[in-house]
């Protein structure tokens, strides 16, 4: 019976594995169809634009939504209930006929895929009970995010080239389908015994507006302008309701966000570990396929490739994190995994060039997905530690929103920092540079070896700005004062 229930464990991991492999999946896979929806559809570049920010608008707002009626009415129920309807939502992406439609059914898939990364979390906590085998578990399940992310241009190139676009959707079906299936066989209903007698819908609807402001003054405020009329009224708008948010929150019985949770320093610290380090990793791996891609002449599948070597290492050294735990306190683990992730994005910096070869990528990648999967089963256990059981939802449906938010500010600004750098660089070059020519073909030449330094320049200043923000990520983690890492058991109803 030890053993049956033992395997069973490993089963429901699993089993959530493959709805959070196949959430990250169909998005990582999207940005390759992305040309030939365009095509197809006869939009703009910056119209199809609005395919991903709708989606990632719905899943912020959304994600802390079901994390709490997860808690509360059960986790297995929220996690059927995102997965059926994420198969829906693929099959109505795949037969999409313009833009709108189109912007409309993926916001069908961001609602669902956000019922995943709490409810998921939740299950697995529950399931593992012993603390050092829930942050192995934990650790394993982290790493599929990178694996989907890795392996989506290795499987949507062929796909795409193959079948068309709307193939990446219709794939979903039949491993949304086997998902299904596992969940329904495998898992558990886990229902905390505190009911939620009144679901906290002004709290959701303030968050909502506050996320949604935010992601879309995010995405567009580069193009926008950060200081532009819209940017401005999006601030006040992020403002305003913050303030509304809290007010209503803190006086709520049962709020959408507890703000108690931030009383506690273990959580507040390690939210803010989580915040730094993936400002700084985003902030930089993001350019990573862009450069390949522009400099070294790669194209979406040969930059997927790229990737391979950083899925095997993250989920090599998450095992190796895992076993860690109660073994080396958890902010020692941390530490050495985010310097190590930061020594990787340092690397970036020395190795880049036009004359870079695959490996020139390949061993920083390497070394940065080292680093990263290491500390990753302590990253999420310390957040899954820190709040009673009947919590986890919530909380693990915040970390999930700083960690996205955290990528959305890394990305935007050091896009904005890369854009600027490049400006500035030219300007710097071109007057410290002496041209003895007034050949028309020389100039054109000049400049353009001008410019192509001035952007090699700022690649490798945003890298080095990138590993920089990841070390104080690792030296904060230091001064994180952690009480005993064993769960704050709350008694929960499992059936």
């Amino acid at each position: 019976m030890a053993s049956e229930s033992k395997n069973l464990k490993w089963w429901i991991l699993f089993t959530v594995i493959i709805g959070t492999f196949l959430g990250r999946l169909d998005s990582s896979i999207l940005n390759l169809a992305l040309p030939k929806i365009i095509e197809n559809f006869g939009i703009s570049v910056s119209s199809a634009g609005w395919i991903a920010t709708a989606y990632i608008i719905a899943n912020a707002v959304f994600v802390p939504i079901w994390g709490k009626l997860g808690d509360t009415i059960g986790r297995k129920r929220v996690y059927l209930w995102g997965f059926g309807i994420f198969i829906v939502g693929s099959v109505l992406c795949g037969l999409a006929w313009n833009l709108g439609s189109m912007i409309l059914f993926r916001i069908v898939q961001a609602i669902a895929s956000s019922a995943d990364y709490p409810t998921a979390m939740a299950i697995i906590t529950v399931t593992f009970e012993r603390g050092k085998e829930r942050a192995q578990a934990l650790g394993i399940w982290s790493s599929s995010f990178a694996t989907a992310v890795i392996l989506g241009p290795l499987i949507g190139g062929p796909l795409i080239d193959s079948f068309g676009w709307r193939s990446v959707f219709f794939v979903n079906i039949p491993i949304g389908l086997l998902g299904v299936f596992m969940a329904m066989k495998f898992v558990k209903e886990s229902i905390s015994t505190r009911k939620t007698n009144e679901f906290d819908w002004s709290g959701a609807i303030n968050l909502g507006i506050i996320l949604s402001s935010l992601v879309l003054v995010l995405d567009q405020g580069g193009s926008w302008g950060w200081f532009s009329t819209r940017s401005l009224i999006l601030y006040f708008v992020i403002v305003l309701f913050s303030f509304l948010f809290y007010h209503f929150e803190k006086n709520h019985r049962e709020p959408i966000i507890d703000f108690k949770f931030f009383k506690n320093p273990v959580f507040v610290g390690t939210l803010t570990n989580n915040f730094i380090v993936f400002m700084g990793m985003m902030g930089g791996v993001f350019l990573i396929p862009l450069f390949a891609q522009t400099f070294l002449g790669y194209n979406a599948t040969q930059s997927g490739y790229l990737f391979i070597p950083m899925a095997v290492f993250m989920m090599l050294s998450a095992q190796i994190g895992g076993r860690l735990v109660g073994k080396v306190k958890s902010n020692k683990v941390i530490f050495v995994s985010t310097a190590i992730a930061a020594l990787g994005l340092y690397l970036f910096s020395l190795f880049l060039d036009p004359r870079s070869s695959a490996l020139d990528v390949i061993i920083p990648l390497s070394i940065f997905a080292f680093g990263m999967g290491l500390g990753m089963a302590q990253r999420t256990s310390l957040i899954a530690n820190a709040v009673p059981e009947h919590e986890i939802g919530v909380a693990s449906s915040i970390l999930a929103l700083v960690r996205n938010i955290a990528g959305g500010f890394g990305i935007a600004i050091f896009a904005t920092v890369l854009e600027n750098s490049i400006k500035s660089n030219v300007l710097n070059l071109t007057q410290s540079s002496v041209l003895n020519s007034t050949d028309p073909s020389v100039i054109q030449q000049f400049m353009s070896l001008i410019i192509l330094k001035a952007q090699i320049l700022g690649y490798i200043g945003v890298f080095k700005l990138s590993a920089l923000f990841v070390l104080v990520g690792a030296i904060a983690i230091l001064f994180l004062k952690l009480n005993k890492e064993t769960p704050n058991k709350v008694k929960v109803h499992v059936e």
